[in-house]
């Protein structure tokens, strides 16, 4: 067959094969034209999850008449003139292709109207072919109508599934929508019935968004649960929520991440945000995001993929080190005590330190007293813990002096820590504490655990990752693209432990590994740690192998269950859980301890019914 041009029709159904993919794809294109054309309303309405009808309704800025038979032309925009502008785009629209692509396999009708202009302008496509412009009555701003998707690409149609799985696809990108646009108000029916609604939030109600939109999208315990973070350097500014990890997923259905408000899916990102969240979760648990990355458009390029779900930076080892250490450091802030005390959402950061310094308010006259001792006659006799006993206590623990803490306002004034002060132990295993709003309950291995693992981190990296050097080079078989990763980061390499040098064009020699790690397949660990930097850009893979020896450490140096505390000793486990970092949850991701507030312990007997 010789060389012919395509007809436009085929062109433009050629290139819906690579925008049109369901109707969500449809949905998505429609409803991000109406944001670049300065919606604040936008109403869509669909049949038959979608492939019936694709109906979207906004209130922006309208077209000219004469512009309709341009927006349904490939490759025509009002977004891009140059080079430059699609260096540094910032619409989420900007290719020309969405339209024409859309209407080349659909009954397609779009309908717009400018302020000021007398009537609005009509414009129908059937399936590639394009009619002429009309009069029509229309309101200010624009309507598009998609009917019959892929009605003339029978192929394209029997990929597509029920019709309660194309609407499940719809409402996931809106949710993703509506998370990042919370001024725009976005109104869905689905066969003539209201669907869903997502109310716009003006600047003055924005403090109501972690409540209302979180909650209306992800539920409301990603709501409760999610810790607000906000960090600027380099020129990025990452800002948004993190679960804390007691909340997290079997999937990764709650994970969303913004560049520059476009959603996009960002593997080197996604690395990050998962290795910052390493040290905390369940093996295969995954946490649950919303995250806003902010930067200078000319360093990411967002037009690498036709849907625009990808995007590329032009530093992804800054990215990712940013969007890693931010998360990093937001769940380190976090202590057991203080995300229940703090308000927002937001880990409180104030240290905490010996019992002896808060008074607690005494048992009822004839109550049963912790120490053992009851209170004669009616007279309310306080707790005190002694100086002497408390540090005693906790050298028995932790083999050194606490330090001094500086209460929040609210809680020096009522003389009780987050953690509260300890009433008793339980079979052995847990400890009970009387908090000024109710009652904690912690597991006391797994606490001590995390603070003996945290000690034994903060001690190491205070030495550094010490290289152990072989008494003979090991040879290590590897591909050429991983020896020449291997030449350009000797000097990561270094830091992390490893010496070695070029011995072929697909072998290296190694003469030094990370010394705690030395009994371990270092052969393999090396391999992982080129893979990462060839990928990622830095690799925290001895840190992690490190970590999970020192973790073993940890939890063989922890109190065993059915080692009898003091009350002392309680209380000094209690006022450490509340100075350390990460102290919510054990080493291996299960929470430490667990909050119970005395109206809901009211309910568990009916009280003031």
């Amino acid at each position: 067959m010789p060389i012919q041009q395509l007809p436009d029709t085929l062109i433009n159904q050629i290139a819906a094969g690579e925008v049109v993919e369901r109707p969500a794809s449809v949905v998505k294109e429609l409803v991000e034209n109406a944001l670049d054309a300065g919606a604040g309303r936008i109403d869509i309405d669909l049949e038959e999850g979608g492939v019936r009808l694709v109906r979207v309704r906004d209130d922006g800025g309208g077209m000219a008449a004469g512009d309709l038979p341009l927006a349904v032309s490939r490759h025509a925009t009002s977004k891009i003139a140059s080079l430059d502008d699609l260096e540094a785009v910032a619409t989420l629209g900007f290719r020309g292709e969405a339209l024409p692509s859309i209407a080349s396999v659909s009954r397609f009708l779009i309908a717009t109207r400018r302020v000021g202009d007398a009537h609005g302008a009509a414009l129908a496509v059937d399936g590639g072919r394009v009619g002429q412009v009309a009069p029509k009555q229309q309101p200010t701003g624009t309507v598009v109508e998609v009917r019959d998707l892929f009605y003339n690409v029978p192929a394209r149609r029997k990929f597509l599934r029920a019709e309660r799985t194309e609407l499940g696809h719809i409402e996931e990108w809106l949710r993703a929508l509506a998370l990042a646009r919370p001024d725009v108000e976005l109104r869905v029916t689905h066969n003539g019935k209201p669907s869903r609604r997502y109310r716009a939030l003006s600047e003055a109600g924005a403090g109501l968004f972690t409540d209302e939109r979180l909650a209306g999208t992800l539920g409301e315990e990603f709501a409760r649960h999610a810790l607000r973070i906000d960090h600027a350097g380099a020129g990025l500014r990452l800002h948004g929520w993190i679960a804390q990890p007691a909340y997290s997923r079997a999937s990764t259905d709650q994970q969303y991440v913004y560049v520059n408000g476009r959603p996009v899916r960002d593997r080197s990102i996604a690395h990050a945000v998962r290795q910052a969240f390493a040290d905390v979760l369940y093996h295969g648990r995954q946490p649950a995001y919303v995250l806003f990355l902010e930067l200078d458009p000319t360093r990411v390029d967002v037009n690498v993929h036709p849907a625009k779900h990808e995007v590329r930076f032009r530093d992804s080892r800054l990215v990712h080190d940013f969007v890693y250490r931010t998360v990093h450091d937001a769940l380190a802030a976090t202590r057991a005590g203080g995300a229940a005390a703090a308000p927002g959402g937001e880990p409180a950061a104030a240290s905490w330190g010996t019992p002896s310094q808060h008074t607690a308010e005494p048992p009822a006259a004839g109550a049963w007293s912790p120490l053992g001792a009851m209170p004669q006659g009616g007279s309310q006799v306080p707790m005190r813990l002694q100086v002497d006993e408390a540090r005693a206590a906790y050298a028995a623990l932790y083999g050194g002096d606490p330090q001094r803490p500086t209460l929040p306002r609210e809680d020096a004034a009522a003389g009780v820590p987050p953690l509260g002060f300890a009433i008793a132990q339980l079979h052995g295993i847990y400890i009970l504490s009387e908090a000024a709003d109710g009652l904690i309950v912690v597991d006391m291995h797994a606490a001590h655990e995390r603070i003996g693992y945290e000690r034994l981190k903060t001690a190491h990296d205070s030495e550094g990752l010490r290289a152990q050097p072989l008494l003979v080079p090991q040879a290590v078989a590897v591909s050429e693209r991983e020896a020449d990763v291997a030449e350009q980061e000797a000097a990561t390499l270094a830091e992390l432990g490893f010496e070695l040098s070029r011995g072929g064009p697909q072998s290296l020699l190694l003469r030094s590994v990370p010394a705690l790690l030395a009994q371990g397949d270092t052969e393999a660990l090396l391999r992982d740690v080129l893979a990462d930097l060839r990928e990622h850009g830095e690799s925290l893979r001895v840190r992690s192998a490190r970590d999970e020896l020192l973790s073993t450490m940890a939890c063989h140096g922890a109190v065993r269950a059915n080692r009898r505390l003091t009350v002392p000793e309680m209380n000094a486990l209690l006022r450490q859980m509340e100075a350390t970092e990460r102290s919510g949850q054990c080493n291996h991701g299960r929470p430490t301890w667990a909050h119970f507030p005395l109206p809901e312990i009211d309910r568990w007997f009916l009280r003031g019914r």
